[in-house]
């Protein structure tokens, strides 16, 4: 993940902070659904911290790790899954612990 304070880097400092081309981050928007960059009324591209995550995922699965496009894109859907579970469970976990709270403090 980035170092940036900033909200929103520009294209070409994104592509600097992975050594690619700006040319490739697009193509990988088009490749890679998920990943979708804040466009200004200009056209310029505004990556977040959340945008910046994904590339860096998509960069090692394919420049790492050998993978071909779509295996890339499989194994994103599948780690964003993955991700999705976890922040319902975590979200359960944390209405029942605000429950046994509450019946905790009635008794």
């Amino acid at each position: 993940m980035s170092n940036n304070t900033k909200r929103y880097q520009s294209i070409s400092e994104v592509a600097a902070q992975f050594g690619v081309n700006a040319s490739l981050l697009r193509y990988w928007e088009k490749e890679f659904p998920t990943l979708s960059p804040k466009k200004h009324g200009s056209g310029k591209r505004g990556y977040t911290a959340a945008d910046i995550d994904t590339i860096e995922a998509i960069h090692h699965l394919l420049k790492g790790r050998g993978y071909t496009l779509e295996g890339a894109r499989k194994a994103l859907r599948s780690e964003l899954a993955a991700q999705k579970t976890e922040r319902e469970l975590f979200a359960k976990m944390r209405r029942i612990r605000d429950e046994l709270v509450s019946i905790s403090d009635e008794l």
